[in-house]
């Protein structure tokens, strides 16, 4: 489980860096001035240069991705109840995107984005966990169905 953990963090970690690299550059498009805006200025001014900011953000994108990535195996654990992976996997993924956004100044420094980028990500979990339960469910009762008709054939 750990040799799997860790492997699956090294992929997220690319992942991380990849999903980034392409905010950025849809951001950067978004402003629509032929400009690539590949860090924040406050990360800049931070970390006292473009290439330094850069640095910091390509290390903990590769951070944010394994920690996603790794905890994905929470859900593999089967003698854990959906009720007792989903709180881990919440806590561990909010515990290791939080430091990581506000650091690189993915979110205002205020009480509001703290709570705005807590909402939002909360949200985001909610409706993915939602849409993934339902489809988990979908498939259940299809597998479902196909074994009772096959025990009745």
């Amino acid at each position: 489980m750990k040799k799997k953990m860790i492997l699956t963090g090294l992929f997220g970690a690319l992942v991380g860096v990849a999903l980034s690299t392409l905010i950025t550059l849809a951001i950067s498009l978004m402003h629509n001035n032929g400009y690539y805006y590949a860090v924040v200025p406050e990360l800049i001014a931070f970390c006292g240069s473009e290439v330094s900011a850069m640095l910091l953000q390509t290390l903990c994108s590769m951070l944010y991705g394994a920690i996603w990535a790794a905890a994905s195996q929470i859900w593999s654990i089967e003698s854990w109840s959906l009720l007792k992976q989903t709180l881990v996997h919440l806590i561990v993924c909010s515990s290791g995107t939080l430091p990581i956004a506000y650091f690189m100044w993915w979110m205002p420094h205020t009480l509001i984005g703290f709570g705005c980028y807590f909402g939002l990500f909360f949200a985001i979990y909610a409706a993915i966990w939602l849409i993934e339960y339902s489809l988990m469910k979908r498939r259940v009762n299809l597998l479902n169905r196909q074994l009772k008709a096959h025990n009745q054939a």
